[in-house]
């Protein structure tokens, strides 16, 4: 029963749309032309309404012009029509000739059934939409000398324009064909500009010609957005870029139009004031991404359209600002911007009802835009030889400083040779004098440093000469008794010798010569000993001052750090404890006097750091070497009170010293640091106060001089 009643509806539906629809008579004849005064219009506010519901409103009104503009609303908008085939075909196809729509949905009403010729649109999922062409068209079943209504819902969040026209299936090819044409030529010609002109900036590098490439590239994607390419074949599946990318591509496109002729023109320099509000379109265009990302996308577009042109009018403004001030470039992007403006104007005259809607106001802004690029690629090219010619007239201008600069140079060198050699003879002298005073002063400190080790040395000398010295009279007198033994057995006859025997055993045990015997060994072990400590003694103080200081040879820097210990023994006995790490390092090409003054300076200066502590931590020092590399590096670390960070940054300085006046030269790590220098190696220092300090002594273990002369 029911649908026998929807039956009777849907004919009821039909004979009272027949009678008040507004009806199109297609002919084919080859002619196509917009048909929009054949067909009414309901508003559907709520956009709730079904098609059946529509179809039965009386609120339908004619339109008034043949390509309608609805404008922009938030509405869904019923628009039919009663077609009549008067062709020779069975089949039309509806084509509605306008890419900026989110929901089209197409209704067939014939023989009494409503029929659903299919959904498309940019806010259609792709599961949902019934055709995958990137133009809006649907086959309408009505055969020749039939009829039908046709019913379409369109709604849109940008400006909704109508351009209907009916076409046969051949027809409809045709224009399929001469649209791709002007498609492809279209972006052929943007690809090679932009490919020719990034050519131009790897090759000169000037960011005009980059952004020209992103500028013409972003114009390209915004045309083809224009035209339905991009949504159904460049990000076809992405409903919300779908949606939106007219409105986005087109604030970036006047963003980087805007950039690339503040970079071009050189508004910076010819119009300073209007260059100012650049930045303020910028932030105006992302406050409107910003609307549209918040759900305002109708306030997102109208805001839009109205930055869009006063955003032109700035730029087209300081174009002819600069050109008036000069600027050769402002005079091409004035030629181009006004190409493309004049596109601009035709397209929305088109819209607005103004110009005819055809293939020309069509794809004006697509021509207007590869006019404009065009002409810019001239301009950017003519800016090759603008940069030339300013190239050349900066060097034939230096080249005229240059040469004005070599006469007064040579004249002044006539006179600066006779002061020159008035002053050679005065600085040879000055500079032997410094060589003297700076050598006086090396061995002032050296001295200084023997100095302050004599009285030790010679406490640590006569300790064991003393000991020496206390053993020879025991040593004497149990000589004497066993030589005087010795010459009794000597004496012996043999007619009488075992008389003469018991007299020596008694005699021998009279003397104790078998505990002189024994102790005759211990003497000769402690003078032994104490000849081997002053002999110790004397080889390590040969060994810190050699006097061969101006020979590179092979030394053991673990003996010299041996042998400076054993000088620096007095200062630090029995009060520091010092912790020796040293590794098996190969010989070093140096000078070992100098060397030995570098840690003589630094062991000095910790034994002194370490026993300035009051605190109960035990002072210690710890030595280590290592080899790293081709370089044998020395660490010295103590834990006495450290350096500030003033200290730090001035140790180096010559007379520069934190003892009391007399206690100190203030040349001690001064000369460290020269001989190191002298040696091609690196001494670095680690300090905190508290905590105690490290210096690192890296000398190369081949100077580089031998290496070169060997090589």
């Amino acid at each position: 029963m029911r649908p026998l009643l929807s039956l009777v509806l849907l004919v009821a539906i039909s004979s009272s749309a027949a009678d008040t629809t507004s009806t199109f008579r297609f002919k084919d004849t080859g002619r196509h032309t917009y048909c929009g005064r054949s067909f009414d219009v309901l508003e559907d506010p709520t956009s709730k309404l079904t098609a059946k519901e529509a179809l039965v409103s009386t609120d339908f009104k004619q339109f008034e012009s043949e390509v309608p503009n609805l404008g922009v609303s938030g509405s869904s908008f019923w628009v039919r029509s009663n077609l009549v085939n008067e062709s020779a075909g069975d089949n039309i196809v509806l084509c509605l000739e306008y890419a900026e729509i989110d929901e089209v949905e197409a209704f067939l009403l014939r023989d009494g059934q409503l029929l659903p010729m299919g959904l498309v649109g940019h806010s259609i999922t792709s599961e949902k939409r019934s055709s995958s062409d990137p133009e809006f068209a649907f086959d309408l079943p009505v055969p020749r000398g039939g009829e039908g209504t046709v019913l379409l819902r369109l709604k849109s969040n940008k400006q909704l324009q109508i351009p209907i026209v009916f076409r046969s299936a051949k027809e409809l090819t045709a224009n399929r064909g001469r649209r791709n044409l002007i498609i492809g030529v279209y972006i052929g010609i943007m690809l090679v500009l932009a490919l020719y002109n990034l050519f131009i900036f790897t090759s000169i590098r000037d960011r005009s010609y980059l952004y020209y490439v992103l500028y013409l590239l972003v114009v390209s994607l915004t045309q083809l957005a224009f035209i339905g390419i991009g949504p159904f074949y460049m990000w076809a599946g992405n409903i919300w870029l779908s949606s939106y990318s007219t409105l986005i591509l087109t604030l970036f496109t006047a963003t980087l139009g805007m950039v690339f002729a503040r970079q071009f023109i050189g508004t910076q320099h010819y119009t300073p004031k209007l260059h100012k509000w650049g930045p303020v379109f910028f932030v105006l265009f992302a406050g409107c991404i910003g609307l549209q990302q918040f759900g305002l996308p109708i306030i997102a577009y109208q805001v839009a359209q109205a930055l869009s042109g006063w955003s032109a009018l700035y730029t087209l403004a300081i174009a002819i600002l600069a050109w008036k001030r000069g600027s050769r470039q402002a005079f091409f992007f004035l030629m181009a911007w006004t190409a493309f403006l004049i596109a601009v104007v035709v397209f929305v005259l088109k819209d607005l009802g103004v110009l005819p809607y055809n293939d020309i106001t069509t794809y004006a802004m697509p021509v207007g835009s590869a006019i404009e690029g065009i002409l810019l690629s001239f301009g950017l090219a003519d800016r090759i030889n603008v940069l030339r010619r300013e190239k050349e007239a900066s060097q034939a201008a230096a080249l005229e400083a240059s040469q004005e600069n070599e006469r007064i140079i040579r004249e002044q060198n006539v006179m600066l040779e006779e002061k020159v050699q008035e002053r050679t003879h005065a600085l040879s002298e000055t500079n032997e004098h410094l060589k003297r005073t700076q050598t006086q002063l090396v061995n002032s400190e050296k001295m200084a440093s023997l100095g302050q080790l004599t009285a030790g040395i010679a406490h640590e000398i006569n300790n064991p000469i003393n000991f020496i010295t206390s053993n020879i009279i025991p040593l004497r007198r149990n000589i004497s008794e066993i030589v005087e033994v010795m010459q009794g057995y000597r004496l012996l006859q043999p007619e009488n010798a075992v008389e003469q025997l018991k007299v020596l055993k008694a005699q021998e045990k009279k003397l104790g010569i078998a505990e002189s015997i024994e102790e005759l060994d211990d003497i000769i072990g402690s003078i032994a000993e104490g000849s081997s400590r002053t002999a110790e003694i004397v080889r390590g103080l040969r060994n810190f001052s050699r006097l061969d200081e101006d020979d590179l040879k092979e030394s053991d820097l673990n003996e010299g750090i041996r042998s400076t210990l054993s000088l620096l023994s007095p200062q630090y006995r029995d009060k520091v404890t010092v912790d020796l790490q040293l590794g098996d390092i190969p010989l070093v090409e140096c000078y070992p006097g100098k060397v030995n003054q570098v840690f003589m300076n630094i062991l000095t200066n910790g034994v002194q750091a370490t026993l300035a502590r009051t605190d109960a931590i035990t002072p210690r020092i710890v030595i280590s070497s290592v080899v790293v590399g081709d370089e044998v590096v020395v660490s010295i670390k103590d834990n006495g009170v450290g350096m500030t960070e003033e200290v730090k940054a001035h140790m180096f300085d010559p007379f520069f010293t934190t003892k009391a006046v007399g206690e100190g030269t203030g040349l001690g790590l001064a000369i460290v640091y020269g001989i190191i220098q002298d040696h091609h190696g690196r001494i670095t220092s680690e300090s905190a106060v508290g905590l105690g300090s490290e210096f690192q002594i890296i000398l190369p273990i081949r100077r580089a001089r031998l290496n070169e002369r060997r090589a």
